[in-house]
């Protein structure tokens, strides 16, 4: 299995580089959840970060990699097929 060396931008392992797991398309994982152990025996914290573009080049404008950013909130979105549709609200309901 091939991995490639993945920055860590934000969180407590901001600043970090590990080496990732690469998938059968080339690309790491778009989720990285990194369980850390509670000190009182209790449930594992989990740490989410989401893989996004690095950067990318001057002049034609092509992606260089990728890096995972933090998110604070802890959860993934929710998975959106194209064939299913959104709930309909209901009729006097405002949606914020």
């Amino acid at each position: 299995m091939r991995s490639e060396r993945t920055p860590f931008e934000g969180g407590p392992m901001d600043g970090r580089v590990l080496p990732i797991l690469l998938g059968p398309t080339g690309h790491p994982p778009k989720w990285y959840e990194i369980p850390v152990p509670a000190a009182d025996g209790g449930p594992p914290t989990v740490l989410l970060y989401e893989r996004v573009p690095s950067g990318y080049s001057k002049r034609l404008h092509l992606q260089k990699g990728w890096k995972y950013t933090y998110n604070a909130s802890g959860r993934k979105p929710k998975l959106r097929w194209p064939w299913t549709k959104t709930k309909p609200t209901p009729q006097g309901e405002d949606t914020p």
